[in-house]
């Protein structure tokens, strides 16, 4: 009996990866010319740049399943000539307290870029991760005028201010009452576009915001969801037509 002769197919596990440099290599020993090879280094930038942004992505998904919604550990409680304001909320100290841990062991991390044009204060959130991928979150808004604020403690209060929105919404944070710290059930809120959006309704309507959050059942802008905004947006633009202004 004549024996059978079996060809393997090659294992995929012994062929050898081809990426970006590795083509980059083979063109330089080929010598290849300037056009090709800048051409291969731009194709092993945008590679660097999708493996940062996938670690980024897998990095932000495995910290948000741990932090649990931010407890909120100050009170707000004024009367004024527009009506009584009291709420609760969060401050930066409580929030950084909670996630700071979570963040670095998921190799994130996050610092600001602040500037100040007259009386307009603009804070960017920079999230990071530890492959280099990073992703920024911008809002602005007027220096906080309110009590008996000197100049510098305005723009100092209305820094922070926008450094724990920014923070929250680039984190896609929720906050709780809870004193345990236990997760709120996840909802989805409106990001730095959308607040910035509703901000230039609010001042077109010329509404008042505390009103609006108190109809809406919010505390805090930050902590407005989807649903909540779309609400907002369709009463703001009928106030703005019945003002005769458009939207």
């Amino acid at each position: 009996m004549n024996a059978v002769t079996k060809h393997e197919e090659p294992q995929a596990a012994n062929l050898p990866v081809v990426t970006p440099m590795s083509m980059i290599e083979r063109a330089v020993e080929r010598g290849a010319d300037v056009a090709m090879i800048e051409k291969l280094m731009q194709l092993e930038e945008r590679h660097r740049a999708n493996l940062g942004r996938r670690s980024f992505d897998q990095a932000i998904s495995d910290a948000k399943a741990e932090i649990p919604a931010i407890r909120k550990n100050r009170k707000v409680d004024f009367t004024s000539a527009k009506g009584r304001t009291s709420y609760k909320h969060e401050d930066l100290a409580e929030i950084a307290r909670t996630v700071d841990p979570i963040l670095s062991k998921n190799g994130l991390s996050y610092r600001y870029r602040t500037a100040q044009d007259g009386g307009t204060v603009t804070v960017t959130c920079i999230l990071s991760h530890r492959d280099g991928y990073c992703e920024e979150t911008t809002l602005s808004s007027g220096i906080d005028q309110s009590g008996n604020k000197n100049h510098i403690q305005a723009v100092g209060s209305a820094a922070t201010y926008l450094q724990r929105y920014t923070l929250k919404m680039a984190l896609g944070l929720a906050a709780t009452e809870d004193d345990d710290g236990r997760a709120a059930e996840a909802v989805k809120l409106i990001n730095a576009d959308q607040y910035q959006a509703l901000q230039g309704l609010i001042e077109q309507a010329e509404a008042d915001e505390g009103k609006m959050l108190q109809w809406l059942k919010a505390d805090t802008m930050e902590e407005i969801t989807l649903k909540q905004f779309d609400t907002a947006v369709s009463m703001l633009r009928k106030k703005i037509a019945q003002k005769g202004g458009t939207a």
